[in-house]
């Protein structure tokens, strides 16, 4: 038997042990109750980082606690392989981008073994892998069928010198290419959409559903969806050309005094005047080398240029000039806008620039200092409610959405003469899911001169990704170039033809990952029905705020659409979602330079100097971040600790949904209870060797210590099933731990039932928690079977009834001790007990007591003089 506690050992042991007895095997046992346990799964990076250890912890507890509380549980992991940085290493290291990943998939998964994680690994998914994204292809194509997946041109980030697209994040903040340095473009392709704005209502309305869903996250995603109501109105130019505007106010119609088109709009060259011309070209170009954050910042000066001509206000026959400005963008709304200056701020500071008309229609109801607003005198815009003014049919009511108020007056106006229409209009946009790029989904696609746009037949998946692809900065995509892999013939006509060759999104690939996992070695589905259903939705997910609104988004609307095709039965994709807080460290920045000093060159850490210039630095906790030189290597610590000891103080530390501070003083303090433990349990297997599970004691004939001990036994075990339950509050059930440890350690004697029931229930309550060391310290027990396949211990509500009460003796609302009494005592009673105690003699002796007043179970007050 070990006499120390050596982590380094057992975990090794018990891992290979679970692995080759496949304990974490989903089971198949119809209609046992079942529970989908899941982790975002990570992007094949090479290294986990503590910020994965958190997540992946805070899972793995949820899934061992469920499987010993009866329920068959699916505990898949899967990478999400696809992306950019696998291209970055091809550009260059030279190493292909599917040698790179898979490397660094067997180097990630080789760590989370090293955690002890129980998942079920024979559900392993790789999205990069031909037998996953065959499937990606497969339910694009429902999709295309659906008519939810569709073509059009759309502005896409392009290097003039590389001539290529760039992702946003391939773009510096000045604009600039990563790596040509050149200027970044927009530039118009005709790209692939998939239309989740029809999904828009539904994603909207079914937030309500999500009752275990952060409010926080709800109300992010109803803000990506931004649900409007307003009205389309059509303004004509001079030449008679349509512009379609929408917008939530049409009751400010009679204010607008000038139009506002994104210079892509495609009016804007037929409505450029020969003398505009050179300027709007030139206006153009600037926009178009600016990002969509850039352009549409608040705190921008406001530029523009007019295009010559004029539009008609439908509302009062009005000739208002029409502009370009980079503030209104062509994949919002409509690409144009009406400018009310009066009552919009943005609006009102590009016609102060230039010099536009501002025409008040909205006053205040009671006007500071009596005067009317007036747009030449006016020094910011009005955006508040009052009355209508200067608004033909719309003067005298009130400004509002409101019933009886001047918005749903201006659409029944608008309507009844045939000037515009009520809407609904949403914030999303029909989702971009083309990337001009190799290390993605191959979008399953033809081009024939004959039969046009033909998708690859199902029994034809996948389109797999070519081998020898030649990797480099410039020129587009690398797909584009295999000429060998772009020819192909039509699956319909039998001519030659072309693919497509732009990839997904990868956000494609996480939209369905969950279902894959339910029948992940299914070669004839991406799954079956059937088992979709038997495990969805899931029951627990776990992930960083960070995918609020993308990826549970997308999954949702996949999920939607997927029920409409008759493949799953479900409407949400996952029951319950917990958005795990961030693992800081302290952080040391020079508030001189703005540079981050790794803590080794600091120095004195409790007088923190700049090395090189001998300034005080910053010192503050900051997310870990290899940047910022305050990572912790998760290695580093289980090679130190263990990886019980790492689980134990990530779970301890903070609250799951609360960032984590990261502390090598409490790391060790975990150690050292697990020692404890440690301690504990073999002592006790040395003098009293193996027992049988204790069940079943007899309350009534304990003695008072034993009953003490086991309140203390069973009260831990109410309070931590309690804090597990109850909002995953793992910090304060690590505390009911130590509580039981210490109450095990102080109970005299050791040798009774009460103890052995009180060491065996301490081991089964550490197992979710720390997997290693209770799997060793159960079988040390005497125990043949995994402790993780034992009952969750349950709590005797009996052992929970104390004897004794302690009773607090007061003297005119001075407490002046305690005594102990039974706990049945009636309240005569309790006053009759404080009266005959040393207590009360020695300080009611020569007094009068005028009053007594006795709080049941809790005190006894005399008031005496």
């Amino acid at each position: 038997m070990e006499s120390r506690y050596n982590p380094a050992d057992i975990e090794k042991k018990w891992q290979q042990q679970w692995l080759d007895h496949g304990l974490d095997k989903t089971p198949a046992t119809p209609g046992q109750k079942k529970f989908y346990a899941l982790s975002m799964f990570p992007y094949p990076s090479g290294n986990l980082h503590m910020g994965h250890v958190r997540n992946y912890t805070i899972t793995d507890v949820i899934a061992r606690l469920r499987r010993m509380q009866g329920y068959n549980v699916l505990h898949p992991m899967g990478w999400d392989a696809f992306g950019l940085p696998a291209e970055n290493a091809a550009i260059d290291r030279g190493i292909p981008p599917a040698k790179w990943t898979y490397q660094n998939i067997g180097q990630m998964r080789e760590q989370l073994q090293e955690l002890g994680l129980s998942y079920d690994w024979d559900r392993e998914v790789a999205t990069c892998s031909p037998d996953y994204y065959r499937w990606t292809q497969w339910i694009f194509l429902q999709f295309y069928e659906a008519g939810l997946a569709y073509q059009r041109e759309a502005a896409v980030n392009w290097d003039p010198i590389d001539q290529t697209v760039l992702a946003n994040e391939q773009v510096d903040s000045e604009g600039k290419s990563w790596r040509s340095g050149a200027k970044v473009e927009r530039k118009l392709l005709r790209q692939w959409f998939l239309k989740i704005t029809d999904y828009a209502d539904q994603l909207l309305a079914d937030l309500e559903q999500l009752t275990g869903w952060p409010e926080r996250v709800k109300t992010m995603q109803a803000n990506w969806i931004g649900k409007s109501t307003g009205a389309h109105v059509v303004f004509t130019t001079e030449d008679g050309d349509d512009i379609k505007i929408y917008t939530t106010r049409p009751d400010t119609l009679w204010g607008a005094s000038f139009m506002v088109l994104s210079p892509e709009h495609p009016l804007v060259e037929k409505l450029t005047t020969a003398d505009q011309a050179d300027a709007i070209k030139a206006y153009q170009a600037m926009a178009a080398g600016m990002s969509e954050m850039d352009r549409t910042a608040e705190n921008r000066e406001k530029t523009g240029v007019w295009t010559g001509s004029y539009a008609i206000n439908p509302v009062n026959d009005q000739t208002i000039p029409i502009w370009i400005a980079d503030y209104v963008l062509m994949d919002y709304g409509t690409g144009a806008i009406m400018a009310v200056p009066a009552h919009d701020q943005r609006d009102f500071e590009f016609a102060r620039k230039f010099d536009l008309p501002i025409q008040v229609v909205v006053q205040p109801p009671d006007p500071d200092g009596g005067e009317a607003l007036d747009g030449t005198t006016m020094e910011t815009a009005f955006p508040g409610e009052g009355v209508m003014v200067n608004s033909g049919p719309l003067d005298g009511i009130p400004a509002g959405k409101g019933a009886g108020q001047s918005v749903p007056a201006a659409i029944k106006w608008l309507e009844d003469h045939e000037k515009g229409e009520g809407t609904v209009n949403y914030r999303l946009r029909d989702w971009l899911i083309s990337r001009q790029r190799y290390w993605g989904v191959p979008i399953p696609m033809i081009y024939c001169d004959e039969c046009g746009t033909v998708p690859v037949p199902a029994d034809q998946l996948p389109v797999e990704l070519p081998v020898d692809v030649e990797f480099s900065a410039r020129g587009g995509s690398p797909l584009a170039k295999m000429s060998d892999w772009v020819n192909c013939k039509c699956p319909e006509c039998g001519a030659d033809a072309k693919r497509e060759t732009d990839t997904m999104d990868t956000f494609i690939d996480s939209s369905w990952y969950f279902l894959r996992y339910t029948d992940a070695q299914n070669e004839a589905l991406p799954f079956a029905k059937d088992k979709a259903d038997e495990w969805l939705a899931v029951d627990q997910y776990v992930g960083g705020i960070e995918h609020a609104i993308l990826h549970l988004l997308y999954s949702r609307f996949f999920t939607k659409v997927l029920r409409d095709r008759n493949l799953v039965s479900i409407n949400e994709p996952f029951q319950r979602l917990l958005t795990q807080g961030m693992v800081q460290a302290i952080t040391y920045k020079s508030p001189t330079t703005g540079k981050y000093i790794a803590p080794e060159d600091v120095g004195d850490l409790n007088d923190p100097k700049d090395p090189t210039t001998g300034d005080p630095l910053q010192a503050f906790y900051e997310k870990m971040s290899k940047s910022k030189y305050n990572g912790v290597e998760p290695r580093v610590v289980l090679g130190k600790y263990g990886a019980d000891t790492a689980r134990m103080f990530i779970l301890f530390k903070a609250p799951p949904e609360k960032d984590l501070e990261w502390d090598d003083a409490d790391v060790e303090g975990q150690f050292r209870f697990l020692n404890r433990v440690w301690l504990l349990v073999t002592s006790f297997t040395d003098t009293q060797g193996s027992k049988s599970l204790v069940t079943n004691i007899d309350q009534s004939s304990l003695s008072k210590a034993d009953k003490d001990l086991r309140r203390a036994i069973h009260t831990a075990i109410k309070d931590i099933s309690e804090d597990v339950e109850e909002g995953y509050q793992f910090n304060t059930a690590v505390s009911e731990l130590m509580k039981l440890s210490n109450a095990l350690k102080d109970a005299n004697p050791k040798d009774s039932d009460v103890y052995a029931e009180g060491v065996q229930s301490l081991v089964l309550l550490l197992a979710p928690f720390a997997p290693h060391i209770a799997e060793e310290l159960w079988h040390q027990l005497g125990f043949s079977a995994s402790v993780h396949r034992q009952n969750w211990p349950a709590f005797d509500p009996a052992a929970l009834v104390a004897d004794e009460i302690t009773l607090v003796i007061q003297i005119k609302g001075k407490t002046r001790g305690t005594i102990l009494v039974p706990a049945s005592a009636s309240k005569d009673e309790l006053e009759q007990y404080a009266r005959d105690s040393d207590i009360a003699k020695k300080h009611l002796a020569g007094k009068e007591i005028k009053k007594v007043i006795v709080v049941p179970g809790k005190l006894v007050n005399f008031v005496a003089i």
